[in-house]
């Protein structure tokens, strides 16, 4: 029995010896490398050119400078910068003085500028936590698609630029307001975010700023109806921000920017009330300034009421839907405004001009008729 268990081991060795020599041949080359010395003009006329492999990755941040143009307007916040520009347009036009093209594209030029690279110094300042939200994550820097030394130097380029176009194309008085709120935006608002509620009204004095510039750029001083405007665009910031800011409180709260409608939401739907109602106010005072005529009042009425109704709603219900509402109806209501602002702006600068041209014409005829007949005579 012992002789025949002693076999069947030998023979299991064998048998496990076998498939091993299988598996090295198979998978496993035994041979020898063979040497051989190559020729290096031969391996050049095999492979004159090398081909370059151009990596997968890249260092961020880095400049990505494939989309250079595309990458300053989100830097600049296109969107926001329009509506900066277009409200400083719309203080230019229904400014009570003759409108002269070469200045008024000016200023279209500097207060871009200028509000592109507040913008800009904005997003250098709150990289880490622009990160933290879901709205604001994929910003150029936030993704390191712009290196924050070159987006500095885009807003020193941006700023220079357009104080320069202002003091030196338009006015000072209209460079300075552009100075003041470039630093106000910057200095004063950016990081009050973070510390207190108060930085939606400093932001509101912010929006308020460009209808001056506007203004001053085409009167070279602030009258009644500029401040008017400066008014309607303060109001008009805080059922349109808080509105935005309803929906955005999980971001908000997360990068630990101090919003009405993190800290106090009452206090969030109140305000935005109020405001609507203000600028039913601030439409009623225009025709009492003489700034517009009384169909301003008339043809604001329904506009200005069906804000209030959508605040009110926003402020009964604080839903989603309601918050939704009443942003969208903002975004509508501020163009429509201005445009009722121009529509029925009480001095028409160019009509008058040809009125009196037309009178300083009859004027020099009849002149000319009497001094005709005083020679006949």
């Amino acid at each position: 029995m012992t002789a025949i268990f002693k076999a069947n081991l030998r023979l299991c060795g064998n048998i496990n010896r076998y498939h091993c020599n299988l598996i090295l041949k198979k998978y496993v080359n035994l041979t020898a490398p063979v040497y051989s010395s190559v020729n290096a003009e031969d391996l050049a006329k095999t492979l004159p050119d090398k081909p370059s492999i151009v990596p997968q990755w890249r260092p961020t941040p880095s400049t990505d400078r494939t989309n250079l143009i595309n990458h300053y307007l989100k830097l600049s916040k296109i969107r926001l910068t329009t509506l900066v520009v277009v409200t400083s347009m719309a203080g230019y036009a229904v400014a009570p003085a003759p409108f002269e093209w070469g200045p008024f594209m000016l200023c279209i030029a500097g207060t871009g500028l200028m509000s592109g690279a507040a913008n800009a110094i904005n997003q250098f300042h709150e990289v880490p936590f622009d990160a933290q939200m879901s709205r604001t994550k994929s910003r150029v820097l936030v993704c390191g698609r712009l290196t924050p030394l070159h987006s500095m130097l885009f807003a020193a380029a941006a700023s220079a630029s357009g104080i320069g176009i202002l003091y030196y194309g338009v006015n000072g008085l209209t460079a300075s307001l552009g100075l003041a709120n470039l630093i106000l935006y910057t200095a004063i608002y950016t990081p009050m975010k973070r510390m207190s509620i108060l930085n939606t009204w400093v932001g509101s004095i912010v929006g308020a700023i460009p209808p001056l510039m506007g203004w001053a750029a085409c009167a070279d001083s602030l009258g009644p109806g500029a401040w008017l405007m400066a008014a309607l665009l303060y109001s008009w910031q805080f059922p349109h921000f808080n509105a935005l800011s309803w929906n955005l409180r999980p971001d908000y709260s997360r990068a630990g920017y101090r919003m009405m409608a993190v800290t106090d939401p009452a206090l969030c739907r109140r305000v935005a009330l109020r405001h609507t109602v203000a600028i039913l106010g601030l439409s009623a005072i225009a025709p009492m300034l003489d700034v517009t005529n009384w169909w301003f009042l008339l043809e604001t009425a329904p506009l200005n009421s069906y804000f209030i109704y959508l605040a009110y709603k926003f402020y009964k219900d604080s839903s989603s839907a309601s918050s939704r509402k009443l942003f969208r109806y903002s975004l509508i209501h501020l163009p429509l405004l201005m445009i009722l602002f121009l529509v029925n702006k009480k001095k028409w600068f160019a009509f008058d001009k040809s009125e009196e041209e037309s009178s300083e014409a009859v004027d020099e005829h009849q002149i000319e008729q009497n001094a005709a007949e005083q020679s006949i005579r």
